[in-house]
């Protein structure tokens, strides 16, 4: 695997996001994430999964700098891709915690919301979706899973100013569980984890899936209509001037003012 690694000890596995400095999210990443989770569910020696990533940064979302050159079979392939990731990790049946090591905008944010809880390392980082003032429609499915943790008041706000929270905010409105120093995320989460896997696991299991299940059905579910209405507005001339001018900031920020 060459954007995640995995490590397996006393039936818990450890899955951290491993790609670049900030684990940008490319057709790659998306495609190793899904085979690994449908391995571990399938794994009857695993009892519990993290998910998390590297010093100061969970996942900082799509790597536009890639995905903007993408051409137009490629990129729809990315999004229907990003769209079944987020469907098979909020139906994974299996405890599923995230260690969220940094800042996590876009679709950093959507892989942490398909976990069961989330522990934020305590810092100057950020955690939302963002995707409005990009320019890019938000799927219907990430709108409501973004409002179950949430609830559709504050996503409707947030997600229509395109907010960004902070650790406090996060913890406050409910999007994360819990805020501790970043050299104590992984033993957290792991602390979790075991609390979870006491309980008898089909009873757990399928309580997990009862709770989500009108939202997974909504994951499952035809997506056709809403990925082309994204998709055409992708490739309109303001979105991609806007997609531009942020990569350009990328590739070449701004020194800060003293």
């Amino acid at each position: 695997m060459n954007t995640i690694r995995l490590t397996i000890s006393d039936r818990l596995a450890v899955l951290t996001l491993d790609r670049g400095r900030s684990n940008p999210i490319n057709l790659e990443m998306i495609a190793e994430l899904t085979a690994a989770i449908k391995d571990l569910e399938q794994n009857d020696d695993v009892a519990g999964v993290i998910l998390t990533g590297k010093e100061n940064f969970f996942s900082s979302g799509v790597d536009l700098i890639e995905v903007y050159d993408y051409d137009e079979q490629k990129i729809k392939q990315f999004w229907v891709d990003l769209l079944n990731l987020q469907a098979v990790l909020f139906s994974f049946k299996k405890p599923l915690v995230a260690a969220i090591s940094g800042h996590s905008p876009a679709g950093g944010c959507v892989l942490a919301i398909c976990c069961d809880y989330r522990v934020m390392a305590q810092g100057k980082f950020i955690i939302g979706l963002n995707e409005i003032p990009v320019g890019v429609i938000v799927p219907e499915t990430i709108c409501e899973n973004y409002a179950f943790w949430i609830g559709k008041r504050k996503a409707y706000q947030y997600l229509l100013e395109g907010k960004l929270l902070s650790v406090d905010e996060a913890l406050r409105d409910g999007l994360i569980d819990e805020i501790c120093e970043p050299e104590n995320v992984l033993a957290a989460a792991e602390k979790k984890i075991r609390a979870y896997t006491k309980f008898n696991p089909v009873t757990w299991s399928q309580s997990k899936l009862n709770l989500r299940n009108e939202l997974i059905s909504k994951l499952n579910a035809d997506q056709t209509v809403g990925l082309e209405a994204m998709i055409k507005q992708w490739w309109a001339p303001e979105t991609r001037q806007t997609l531009h001018y942020i990569i350009e900031n990328l590739k070449n920020p701004q020194p800060k003012k003293a």
